[in-house]
């Protein structure tokens, strides 16, 4: 498969594990989803579901090169670096919008498919550079990015990028 088309199968499978990311903690409230799902409907915990989606398209890319003993330089590395990405590029795109027009949920859609879009090119710009050596680290470095999670979740900023504004609370519903 080409890197091209492992891309495209990024960009699907990342686009299409957003909406089950997005009900997990409402279905199975406990410590253990509230650092991989939102737990209220700010932005920030939004973001969630754009890096998960994007770390869980790049596990299927993985066992896809894997199981096609394809080489391809900095897969879990590119796909790390592409989720990372996507959080700034989302709030960039989202934010002016959100400000101007309020809240949408075509608007939050189609500028979260635009954001995995370009997230899976950054992460195809990476793949074609050569091997950094960073394989095996990124799995610590997904976790790095959970702790943050999981200390916003619990100890969100009062500012309005971390407010639900349905039920007006910070962070986890106590």
């Amino acid at each position: 498969m080409s890197k091209k088309k492992l891309k495209i199968v990024g960009v699907i499978v990342a686009f299409a594990i957003c909406f089950p990311l997005h009900f997990g903690y409402d279905k199975f409230p406990n410590f253990i989803t509230s650092i991989f799902f939102p737990v209220n409907e700010s932005i920030w915990e939004h973001m969630k579901i754009l890096f998960g989606s994007i770390i869980i398209s790049g596990v299927v890319q993985k066992v896809i090169v894997l199981l096609k003993k394809e080489k391809v330089n900095n897969i879990c590395f590119s796909n790390f670096i592409a989720a990372l990405l996507s959080i700034p590029i989302y709030l960039i795109l989202y934010l002016p919008l959100y400000n101007i027009i309020g809240e949408s949920m075509i608007l939050a859609i189609s500028i979260m498919f635009i954001t995995i879009v370009m997230a899976e090119i950054i992460s195809y710009i990476i793949m074609n550079k050569r091997d950094y050596g960073m394989e095996n680290k990124t799995i610590f470095l997904v976790v790095l990015i959970y702790i943050f999670f999981t200390l916003l979740t619990y100890y969100p900023l009062e500012i309005n990028l971390f407010l639900d504004k349905k039920e007006l609370i910070y962070g986890i519903k106590k």
